[in-house]
């Protein structure tokens, strides 16, 4: 194990037993529709794999659309909890997949790419768990965007009991940069936006607005703003 993944279980370990906290309302239940929906437009019928699956919560909601769903992520305690929603999850690495090549139809990844040095090692790792004609997902933290202005005036929040976001490498990356580190062999046939026009999580407390922008923002998605969007979803065909 690198000492990256090494540092990165850790911090992930330490965040299981909290990361579901708040997820089932508001902000963050939207952002987990909004993704799964994505994931569920390519996945029905398919062999799905979910690269990072964390607790399994977009796993569940793709599972029932799906042929087959598989989840893998680094943390052991993450895994545990993936488990004990009965789904198919197993340990291992974003940039040494423990799968056969071509073995998916579909292979998606959120909230974890971002935080991949060898970000190009982990492209090409899950092109080749990916079947020619099929469909990679492929989420980055989008320096284009609200999101990105809200996260550095906001800085570094504790995360579990021994952990801040700092402690976790991140990056942002601009539309144009995706484009530029998509693997040889695929090729980028869309984009899709999360929170795009979300100035801040709190708006989706309050009652009335929090409805208004949950209707924006799954317009703004498939819109020309989309682009913006906090968390940008690459939609890559493996060729």
């Amino acid at each position: 194990m690198s000492a990256h993944d090494a540092r990165a279980k850790r911090y992930y370990d330490d965040f299981s037993s909290t990361y579901d906290r708040g997820r089932d309302e508001g902000y963050h239940a939207l952002v987990d529709r909004l993704e799964s929906q994505i994931v569920i437009d390519h996945a029905r019928d398919a062999d799905v794999l979910e690269v990072g699956c964390g607790t399994g919560l977009v796993l569940a909601r793709v599972a029932p659309h799906a042929a087959r769903c598989v989840g893998v992520d680094l943390s052991a305690g993450m895994i545990a909890q993936a488990r004990a929603r009965g789904l198919d999850v197993a340990r291992g690495s974003a940039t040494a997949l423990p799968f056969r090549d071509a073995s998916f139809d579909v292979v998606y990844s959120f909230k974890v790419l971002a935080h991949v040095p060898a970000i190009e090692r982990a492209l090409e790792e899950i092109a080749r768990v990916t079947r020619p004609g099929g469909h990679m997902l492929l989420e980055f933290y989008n320096a284009w965007s609200l999101r990105y202005v809200a996260r550095r005036l906001a800085g570094a929040r504790r995360i579990g009991r021994a952990h801040t976001e700092a402690d976790v490498e991140t990056r942002w990356d601009s539309p144009r940069a995706i484009r530029r580190m998509l693997p040889r062999g695929t090729e980028l046939v869309d984009m899709r936006g999360v929170r795009v026009v979300t100035p801040a999580a709190f708006v989706h407390r309050v009652p009335l607005v929090s409805t208004l922008f949950a209707r924006a923002e799954e317009h703004a998605s498939r819109s020309m703003l989309r682009t913006l969007g906090g968390f940008l979803v690459a939609v890559v065909r493996r060729r």
